[in-house]
C-alpha cells in the first residue's frame, strides 16, 4: 500500500471511534460494500497503518485512578544507558508511554497507578533498574482530554 487515500482515512476515522463496528455498518458510513471495506482494512493492516485493534478501559474502574507524568533527567546519554532505560520502562506495566524529549527534559514517562503510594513503588523499582540523575512527577488533577484518535 503506497498511499492512504480519502476513503481509507474515512474508514480509519470510523475504526478509531469503534473498531468493533460491523462491516455492513462501516460500509454504510463510508459508502462502500462490506467486501470493499474488508479488503481495505486488510491492506491497511498489512501495511502497518493499523497496528492493533484494542479495547479502551476505564482506569478508575480498575483501581488505577492516578495518572502521573514523570520527568526524567540523566547525566548519561550513551547507548548502554538508553538500552537499559528502554528495557526497564517496557518491563513495567504501569508505564503507558516513555518518550525521549528535546529541551531541558531528557525523558517523559506517562504512567497509571492506584495512588501516590503505588507511584512510590513504581519510582523505587525504576531507580533500582537504571541510574537517573533527577526525577520529578506531576500528578493529574483533572483529565480534560485524553484520546487515542489521530486527526485524519
Amino acid at each position: 500500500m503506497e498511499t492512504v487515500d480519502t476513503i481509507d482515512r474515512r474508514i480509519l476515522t470510523e475504526l478509531q471511534r469503534d473498531c468493533d463496528i460491523s462491516l455492513d455498518a462501516l460500509g454504510a458510513r463510508v459508502n462502500l460494500s462490506r467486501n470493499a471495506c474488508w479488503r481495505r482494512i486488510k491492506a491497511l493492516e498489512a501495511a502497518g497503518v493499523i497496528r492493533a485493534r484494542v479495547a479502551l478501559l476505564d482506569p478508575a474502574k480498575l483501581g488505577l485512578g492516578l495518572a502521573v507524568f514523570i520527568q526524567v533527567r540523566t547525566d548519561s546519554h550513551d547507548p548502554e544507558w538508553l538500552t537499559k532505560f528502554a528495557q526497564a520502562t517496557r518491563a513495567m506495566p504501569e508505564i503507558l508511554g516513555a518518550y525521549r524529549m528535546t529541551g531541558d527534559l531528557d525523558y517523559l514517562i506517562q504512567a497509571r497507578v492506584a495512588d501516590v503510594r503505588d507511584y512510590d513503588r513504581l519510582y523505587q523499582r525504576l531507580i533500582a533498574r537504571v541510574p537517573i540523575s533527577d526525577v520529578s512527577a506531576s500528578f493529574v488533577m483533572e483529565e480534560i482530554k485524553a484520546t487515542t484518535q489521530l486527526p485524519l
